[in-house]
C-alpha cells in the first residue's frame, strides 16, 4: 500500500489589504474626493438657486406694494379747438329734374311704337300712335248733328222772318181792320219764332263745342313727349289695347325722366341742420362704385324743417349733368364744408356715457382727476366736437379706467401724451 503524503499548507493573504506597490489603491481615493466635490457643488448650486428666487419674490412684492401705492399711469389729450371747416359726408340719392309717366288721352289700339326705354327724346316728339274707331265715329256723327242743327237754324230764321212781316203788316193795320187780340197775336207768333231761333242757333254752338272736344282728343291719337328727356321705362307693344285716364286699372305707355340737370337728396343729421338750412354750402358729390365721378355744386333748397321721424333736414343740390354721368336712383356721398365754429375737438376715447350724459375726465395741474358734463357739437368718428363743458388746454384722461373715481391721483403717461395730443388735434 502506497503512501500518500500529507497535503502541504500555505499561509493566505488577505485580498483586502493591497500590497504597497498596488496600483488600485490611488484610483479608489480620488474617485471619493470627486464625488464629494460633485456634492458640495450641488449643495452650492442648490443654495445659489434658492437665494435668488428669494431674491426675485423679494423684490416682486417690493414692486407689487410700490404700484399700489403709486398713482396710476394715464394716456391724455390736451383739448384744442376744432378747425375752421369741417367735413361731412352724407350718404345722397339722385333724382331726375322732372319724372312723369305718359297714359293714354284716349281709348283705342297701339297703331305703332316709335321709341324704347334708354332713348333721348325731345319735346313734343311723337312716341307712338293710337288707332280709335270709336272716337273717329263719335266725331263723325257729331259733325252730322252739326250740319243738322246749321239747316235747322235756316228753317227758323226764315220763319222768325214770316213772323216778323207779318206781325209789322198786322201793327200798322189801320184800327177796326183788324182786332187788337189778332194784333198781339201776330206780335207773340213773332216773339216765339226768334226765340226758336235763338234755341236753334244754341244748339249749333252745343254741337259745335261737342266737334271740338272730339277734335281736341282726336290729337291725342299722337302720343308726345311734354319735356326733353329719357324713356326710362315701355309698358306698350303694337295691338296693345289702352284706356284713357290714370286709375289703379289703367296701364301706362312711357316713364319719361329729364336727366340734365340732376337733383341729389341729402338727410342731414340734426347737428348740420343750422348750418346746412340756408342755401349756398359747397358740396362735392362722389360716388364709391366710380371713383372718377366729381360734381361740384351747391345746396339749392331745404325743407326747412325737421323730420320729426328721423330727425334729419331734407337737403336739395342741383347738379348740372350734360354728359349724362349721373342717372336717377343713384346711391352717391356728398361732402359738404361746414364751419368748425368754437367748439373743443377730443378724441372718441374721451368721452364716457354715464346716466347724466356725456362727460370727460379733465386732470388739474396736481394730478387729480375731475368729471364734467360734456354736449356734443358734432361727433366725426373717431374725432368728437364737444359744444360745451371743455376749454383750450385742458388735459382729458384717454380711456379711463372704471375703478378711478373723482379725486383720484393719477400720473400722466408722459411717453404717450404726445401722440395721443396730436391723435386728438
Amino acid at each position: 500500500m502506497l503512501a500518500v503524503d500529507p497535503p502541504h499548507h500555505f499561509p493566505r493573504r488577505a485580498a483586502e489589504e493591497p500590497e504597497a506597490g498596488d496600483p488600485s489603491r490611488p484610483a479608489g481615493r480620488g474617485l471619493r474626493l470627486f464625488a464629494g466635490l460633485f456634492v458640495i457643488v450641488l449643495i452650492a448650486s442648490f443654495l445659489f438657486v434658492r437665494h435668488l428666487k428669494s431674491e426675485a419674490a423679494t423684490d416682486l412684492a417690493e414692486a407689487t406694494r410700490n404700484d399700489v401705492t403709486a398713482a396710476p399711469l394715464v394716456d391724455f389729450v390736451s383739448a384744442a379747438p376744432a378747425p375752421a371747416t369741417s367735413p361731412l359726408t352724407l350718404p345722397g340719392e339722385t333724382a331726375a329734374w322732372d319724372e312723369t309717366t305718359i297714359y293714354a288721352r284716349v281709348n283705342g289700339y297701339v297703331a305703332k311704337w316709335f321709341v324704347d326705354i334708354g332713348d333721348h327724346v325731345t319735346a313734343g316728339q311723337t312716341l307712338a300712335t293710337i288707332d280709335t274707331p270709336e272716337l273717329d265715329a263719335e266725331l263723325l256723327a257729331a259733325q252730322a248733328k252739326l250740319n243738322a242743327s246749321v239747316a235747322q237754324v235756316a228753317v227758323k230764321q226764315a220763319q222768325a222772318d214770316f213772323a216778323k212781316t207779318t206781325d209789322d203788316r198786322w201793327r200798322d193795320s189801320p184800327k177796326g181792320v183788324v182786332s187788337d187780340q189778332e194784333r198781339e197775336s201776330k206780335k207773340a207768333g213773332s216773339a216765339e219764332a226768334v226765340a226758336e231761333l235763338n234755341a236753334a242757333r244754341a244748339q249749333v254752338m252745343l254741337e259745335q263745342a261737342d266737334i271740338d272736344r272730339l277734335s281736341a282728343l282726336t290729337r291725342f291719337k299722337e302720343v308726345k313727349a311734354p319735356f326733353d328727356g329719357k324713356i326710362v321705362q315701355r309698358h306698350i307693344n303694337t295691338g296693345d289695347l289702352v284706356t284713357a285716364g290714370s286709375t289703379a286699372n289703367t296701364s301706362s305707355l312711357y316713364r319719361l325722366s329729364q336727366d340734365d340737370p340732376m337733383r341729389v337728396f341729402v338727410h342731414a343729421p340734426q347737428s348740420a341742420a343750422a348750418q346746412l338750412m340756408e342755401p349756398g354750402i359747397a358740396a362735392v358729390i362722389t360716388s364709391g362704385d366710380q371713383p372718377n365721378l366729381h360734381f361740384e355744386g351747391k345746396v339749392t333748397r331745404t325743407a326747412k324743417s325737421i323730420d320729426p321721424e328721423s330727425r334729419t333736414l331734407r337737403v336739395e343740390i342741383d347738379i348740372p349733368n350734360p354728359g349724362r354721368g349721373l342717372v336717377p336712383g343713384m346711391y352717391v356721398q356728398v361732402n359738404f364744408k361746414l364751419n368748425g365754429g368754437a367748439s373743443i375737438r377730443v378724441p372718441a376715447a374721451a368721452l364716457m356715457f354715464r346716466a347724466g350724459g356725456p362727460q370727460v375726465a379733465v386732470i388739474d395741474d396736481k394730478g387729480a382727476v375731475a368729471f364734467r358734463n360734456v354736449t356734443i357739437a358734432r361727433d366725426e368718428g373717431n374725432l368728437v366736437d364737444i359744444g360745451s363743458g371743455l376749454a383750450a388746454g385742458d388735459k382729458v384722461a384717454v380711456n379711463l379706467s372704471s375703478q378711478i373715481a373723482a379725486g383720484d391721483k393719477v400720473k400722466l403717461n408722459e411717453a404717450k401724451s404726445g401722440d395721443t395730443k396730436a391723435a386728438g388735434q
